[in-house]
């Protein structure tokens, strides 16, 4: 899929752009990690368009509701916002682990990725992947993209070492958000300017 289309960043949000509060309810507390708002802005000025890609477990298991995490989800975007970051887009997951196979969304599954990449006319091949589980990284696997590992306080050791392990070449670790962006953005290759 080329033509029109064009790459993104797929970013995980618990973990990597906010801190893992473990089925987070309440807005007020959503706080941004330190690297949030600089990555976002360094894709923006790549021209490349950033897309929040999380699994909400907590909405099937009747730990938060459809409300409550459309008002982080706003609460975030406002943050990134005020610190001039622009999100293009949030998808979400809310069936639960044991959901049977017919969720295609929930992460790793390429569901949300590819309604985002119809909705917003986006290349899954040239985009990147990033987050702080392997489950983040696996879709760039299935498309060809970039995956960028950034392990923070929650991640799984197993995780850490399937990435360092990963014989695939566009397969990457990263200390931080802010390199994760960088890495992703240079395997991404020079952006073309898009028509008005």
């Amino acid at each position: 899929m080329h033509g029109d289309t064009r790459p993104a960043l797929f970013i995980d949000r618990d973990g990597t752009l906010i801190a893992d509060a473990h089925y987070l309810a309440d807005a007020e507390r959503v706080a941004l990690l330190p690297d949030a708002v600089a990555a976002v802005r360094r894709a923006n000025a790549a021209g490349v368009p950033v897309v929040i890609i999380t699994n909400q477990s907590g909405i099937a298991r009747g730990l938060i509701t459809e409300a409550q995490y459309a008002a982080v989800r706003d609460r975030t975007v406002t943050l990134l916002a005020a610190g001039g970051a622009t999100v293009l887009a949030t998808y979400h997951c809310p069936h639960a682990a044991t959901t049977p196979a017919s969720c295609d969304c929930r992460k790793p599954g390429l569901g949300m990725y590819r309604q985002a990449a119809r909705e917003h006319q986006l290349d899954l091949a040239r985009s990147g992947y990033i987050g702080d589980r392997w489950r983040d990284v696996q879709p760039a696997i299935a498309v060809g993209g970039v995956g960028v590992l950034v392990p923070g306080i929650e991640t799984p050791p197993a995780d850490v070492e399937t990435a360092r392990s990963s014989s695939e070449p566009r397969v990457f670790l990263a200390d931080r958000l802010l390199e994760a962006i960088t890495i992703a953005l240079a395997a991404i290759g020079p952006i073309p300017a898009r028509p008005l």
